[in-house]
Parts: structure tokens; sequence; C-alpha cells
């Protein structure tokens, strides 16, 4: 039976979203000769106005090359549809005579889904969410595809600084992408050498970050090993609950995105870190670097197992629309990845946070359940030996 499928991509890029695509438009071809495929331009944007690539009429060998591509081919969005935006998204859907409209991202594109499912009603079509994102929070998930290639970027590149600074020593804070939660910068510490090795420190949103005891950290560990290995997750928060970028930034310099979300990426909180550094441990080499969107969808550092289950998040998700839709998510049983269909409640503009036993009881760093869940999904690629100092 020929159906016609709309895709869009939502949120940040990655190195493997459009591994997602692909697995969809030949899926959907396969499962259903004749169907259409259409790729909306700039996510549910280009659904409003007729703005659509024919991705059924590609060829497969270039729906692959696609697929090998970082960053989203169709290009995104963070808008968040209110009541008249959905039926404008919706009269958009019915023009091209939509059955299934399948959005690729991360917890705010989940939520777009279940508004527009909402919106919709049960008979009108059918919405699956397939799962995307870097900062691996969402919920039902034991891993997201794009963090693995994001996490491995980390991971070098923190061994990489532990190596470097063994050598002319100091202090290092790497500033790593993370909203609300700290996976990301957690895989920092997912290659390091040994118990010696940095990051020495690691600060994530789930614990609250305070000067005085992190000027305590650095000062501890540099008397320890002489050096000082620092991973920071550029949303890490105050004790009052609120991010240090909101309080370091006045509210009218504050650009926050339409799902209220702000903007994180080249804030101040660099130059506070650096301020911190030199006023509280003065004569100290430091450097303070923001990663940035660097990690996000880096074409040197695509991770295989990221690529191939953001393949098949794809092609789970054409057959997800005969279950009525859903969310994809991608779970850990029996030794291996499974790929399952959750309700889009469970997943809906929800964020998942690393559990509790991912951090030390009552030191900044990481305890052993982190340790060994990094060691399943990135082991390491690379083995350096030892410096002599």
């Amino acid at each position: 039976m020929a159906m016609t499928f709309v895709v869009a991509q939502g949120g940040g890029p990655t190195a493997v979203i459009n591994q997602t695509l692909a697995g969809i438009a030949i899926e959907a071809r396969r499962r259903y000769p004749g169907s259409k495929v259409l790729g909306a331009r700039f996510g549910v944007r280009g659904i409003v106005k007729g703005d659509f690539v024919d991705l059924s009429e590609l060829p497969e060998d270039l729906v692959m090359a696609i697929a090998a591509t970082p960053s989203a081919a169709l290009g995104s969005t963070r808008d968040k549809p209110d009541a008249a935006y959905c039926e404008r998204i919706l009269a958009g859907l019915d023009a091209v005579g939509a059955d299934a409209f399948i959005n690729i991202g991360g917890n705010d594109t989940s939520g777009t889904q279940q508004i527009l499912k909402d919106a919709a009603g049960d008979a009108r079509m059918t919405f699956v969410h397939a799962p995307k994102t870097i900062d691996n929070d969402l919920m039902e998930n034991d891993h997201t595809p794009g963090f693995l290639s994001a996490a491995e970027f980390v991971a070098g590149a923190f061994l990489s600084v532990d190596l470097d600074f063994r050598s002319l020593p100091g202090i290092y804070c790497g500033i790593v992408m993370g909203r609300h939660a700290g996976f990301l910068t957690a895989s920092s510490a997912a290659w390091r050498l040994d118990e010696e090795s940095g990051p020495h420190l690691v600060y994530v949103p789930e614990r609250a970050f305070e000067r005085a005891r992190f000027v305590e950290d650095v000062r501890s560990t540099m008397a320890a090993h002489g050096r000082c290995i620092v991973a920071i997750s550029e949303g890490i928060a105050s004790p009052t609950g609120r991010s240090l970028v909101e309080e370091l930034v006045p509210a009218e310099m504050q650009e926050r995105d339409a799902h209220g979300n702000l903007r994180l990426s080249g804030t101040d909180l660099g130059q506070a870190i650096e301020r911190i550094l030199a006023e509280d441990l003065p004569g100290q080499r430091a450097r303070v670097d923001t990663f940035g969107y660097l990690p996000r969808g880096n074409i040197a550092t695509v991770n295989e197992n990221d690529a191939r289950e953001a393949f098949e998040a794809g092609t789970f998700a054409v057959g997800a629309v005969e279950q009525g839709g859903g969310s994809v998510a991608l779970q850990w049983a029996d030794g291996k990845t499974v790929t399952r269909l959750v309700p889009l409640s469970s997943v809906a503009a929800k964020t998942r946070t690393m559990p509790a036993d991912f951090l030390h009881p009552s030191e900044n760093r990481l305890d052993q359940a982190a340790y060994d869940y990094f060691a399943r999904l990135l082991p390491p690629r690379f083995e350096p030996v030892r410096p002599f100092v």
C-alpha cells in the first residue's frame, strides 16, 4: 500500500541525525512500494510553507551518502507550536496527504509531536518521534543517537589535554554542552588512563556548583597531582537552582528560544571561570576552553555504533506507524541495545538526568557506575603510553 510520509528534523544537528533520515527514506520505500517520503526543510516551518524535498525520488546511493554526512540535511528548527501554529502545521500535512509525520529530534521535538497528536485527534494521521540528542537526556532511553559520536570527541579531547598538561603542568577547564543533564560532560572521563589521570574534577547540572568548593577542589588536586583537569557542563547551576549563566548575564542580555531554553553557548561562563581561577588561585598556569558546538557533529569522530543505531532508529520509526505511532527508544536488554516503541507521553518534553550513583557521593567526580556505563558504550580506541612525568 502506497503511503505519504513526511519527515522533519528538529533541534541541534548531530553527527548521525542524517542516518535516521536515510533509514526512514529507505525503509518507507522498501516496506511500502510506491510511497512518497517528503522531507520538510527547516522542520515544521517547511510543512507550513509547503517546502519539501522529495526523498523518494533520490537514488539510494545518494541517500546513503547523505546518511554519512553530519548536520541536519533538511535544516532544523526550535519552533514550539501553539494552537494556531498547530493548525497551520496540520493543514500543511493534510495538503500533501500525509499518512504519517516522523519528527527526528530530542525533548522539545518529542513535545512537538505530542502537541500535534493531541491537536489532530486519533484518526487524522500517525505521529512518530525518532530520537536524537547529544545530551543523552531522553526518558526511556539507555542512550540516544548522536550521543556516542559527541562523547567520543569529548573523551578524546580530555585524554589529549591530560597528556598535554602532564608535560607542562597547570589547570585546565573544558566547558562542555549539557543544559540539564551531565552525560556528555561525564564522558570526558571515559578514556582516562588511570586513577591519577584527568579529568580529576567533573561538575554537572545534577549537582550545585559552589565557588568556594570549586577552588578548594582545584587546590587539593594541584597539591596531589601537580596539575588539574576539570570538565564543566555549561548548564551548571548555583545552590539557588538558577544556572550560572542566568546569574552572570544581565536579564536584558539573556536569549531564549521558543521553548524557553536559555542560550548557554557563547556566554560569559568561560570568562567567569577564568576570573575565579585568577582571583582565588593567583599565579597558576590556567586555561579555560569552551567546546561549544565542536563535539556536536564532528565528522572525524563519527562512532560506528552510533551511526548504525541511528539508521536502525529510522527504519524502526517507519514500522512504528503501523503500531499507531509513539516515540522510538534505544534500550539496553540482555547485553545489547534494542529498539522499542514507547508512548509519546513518556518522553515528550521530559528530561532524563544522570543517575545519582554516577556521581561520587561526597566529591565532584564520577563514581564506578558511570565508568561502567561508559566502558560499555565507549570502549577505548587508543592505547597511549603513560608518560614519564
